[in-house]
């Protein structure tokens, strides 16, 4: 039946505006629900990456056992005659998508600096071998890779950022997050976003380790025992990486030590420092962490920022907690997200102190990155024009940092592989840093009023 024409019109501008203000409806178990071959495999290191790896993935309910199949790569196909069972332990989740299983493998007792071929199973049969390679015993040249906020437009946008990476980067050995990987308090489904995270990775975060550090989009709002709201780490991050285990007390399941060729890396969390009460317990298991013997590098990696490019004010509770303990163990590198804008702060006391340093060869202590790789943006801060050595707004980057034995080389890309933030830390006979910026970087990228840095409108928006 035909509308009238007039009533047709009315109805399509209705039409228009609900869907401009509604999200659209969700179609349960499309196309995220568990099937009945396993998915969102995702590999991390042991606390020994030379020794020993772990995988988490998901099935649907009728595989009921947790099973992989293991084996030192071949050059030949004949890995089935080779390759050894293991199991390990599977736990069910209820969302919007329906019920599913998580499983978790670790897989011990590897030999260093060997490739191993893995596999995974649901209830339709074995996936796809997959690849990945041990760390060496001793230090070795590696190069890793880092990421801020995922978080907003995950897949649509998010995904060119992480597969570009991969892309322009020869065999990074890592992976690096720095929280908020999804939004989980948004308007999507929870369970969808992180299906878009895996898929944004796909085989990527199957083969090359993660070390994923909690945002506080990775916590969910509950209801305390007094009936105010409070922070609880959402029912995905556990499941979906399977992670040392070696953190602070009361945080142990977010927080955890890796060493990797020589660098040690150190993963805090700056939402149950900042809301739970676990910051003097991390504070003291990151002193013993940072003081552990044979690293030549430190790196650590966390949400909030210490020195913000977007918000206000610093982050004084972790400021006063943590800088002190950088500072003592000689961090390298502190990684960090949360303000969805870039920077990067050498000197406490300004980018021209910070040149003037530079120029006199004077040591470094730790440099501080703060980066984003979603859509969401938010508008540099009133600090941003002096404070920090570098700065971005409305830019989507990612971060490969290369590391030599006296030499660490950090390079920051846009979207689109175009390098714009790069220093090297060159460690001298007294064991100290002394930081060179790389000449000729593009103009720094802000907005302009309402127009951004690319033409299009300014999206950061007031923090």
């Amino acid at each position: 039946m035909k509308l009238p024409l007039k009533l047709g019109a009315l109805l399509a501008v209705a039409l228009c505006t609900t869907a401009a203000t509604t999200p659209p409806p969700h179609s349960p178990g499309a196309p995220y629900a568990a099937r009945n071959l396993a998915d969102r495999v995702v590999l991390t290191p042991g606390a020994d990456a030379a020794r020993e790896m772990a995988v988490a993935f998901r099935t649907d309910l009728a595989q009921t056992t947790t099973e992989a199949q293991i084996l030192k790569g071949l050059d030949g196909p004949s890995l089935v005659d080779q390759a050894k069972t293991v199991s390990g332990v599977s736990k069910r989740i209820d969302t919007d998508n329906g019920a599913a299983l998580y499983h978790q493998i670790r897989f011990t007792g590897l030999e260093p600096d060997t490739v191993y071929a893995y596999r995974v199973k649901g209830a339709a049969g074995w996936g796809e071998w997959l690849q990945f390679k041990t760390a060496a015993a001793q230090f070795r040249p590696f190069s890793f890779l880092y990421l801020g906020d995922t978080q907003n437009g995950i897949l649509s946008h998010g995904a060119r950022v992480i597969r570009q990476a991969y892309l322009s980067t020869a065999a990074p050995a890592l992976m690096l997050h720095a929280g908020d990987l999804v939004a989980q308090r948004d308007d999507m489904i929870h369970d969808d976003e992180w299906g878009e995270w895996t898929q944004a990775g796909g085989f990527n975060f199957a083969s090359i380790p993660q070390l994923p550090a909690t945002g506080n989009h990775e916590y969910v709002d509950a209801v305390g025992p007094d009936g105010k709201e409070v922070y609880q780490l959402g029912p995905h991050f556990p499941l979906q990486f399977n992670l040392p285990g070696n953190g602070a007390p009361g945080a142990g399941a977010t927080t955890y030590a890796v060493d990797y060729q020589g660098v040690r890396f150190v993963v805090l969390d700056g939402t149950s420092a900042l809301n739970l009460g676990t910051l003097e317990a991390q504070t003291r298991w990151a002193d013993a962490a940072l003081a552990a013997p044979g690293s030549l590098w430190r790196v650590v990696v966390f949400h909030q920022p210490i020195y913000t490019c977007a918000r206000p004010q610093d982050t004084e509770a972790l400021k006063a907690a943590w800088v002190p303990v950088f500072e003592r163990h000689k961090v390298d590198l502190v990684l960090q997200g949360h303000d969805h804008c870039y920077s990067r702060l050498t000197s406490v006391l300004g980018k021209t102190d910070a040149a003037r340093r530079h120029k006199a060869g004077e040591a470094q202590g730790p440099v501080y990155v703060v980066s984003v790789t979603g859509t969401k943006m938010y508008a540099l801060n009133d600090r941003a024009p002096f404070q920090p050595d570098r700065v971005a707004a409305d830019t989507q980057l990612y971060q490969v940092i290369s590391v030599e034995k006296d030499k660490l080389r950090f390079e920051a890309h846009t979207a689109t592989g175009r390098l714009y933030d790069a220093f090297e830390l060159k460690r001298g006979a007294d064991g100290r840093n002394r930081l060179t910026e790389t000449d000729a970087l593009p103009p720094i990228r802000m907005c302009d009023g309402d127009k951004g840095p690319d033409g299009g409108r300014c999206l950061g928006r007031e923090k």
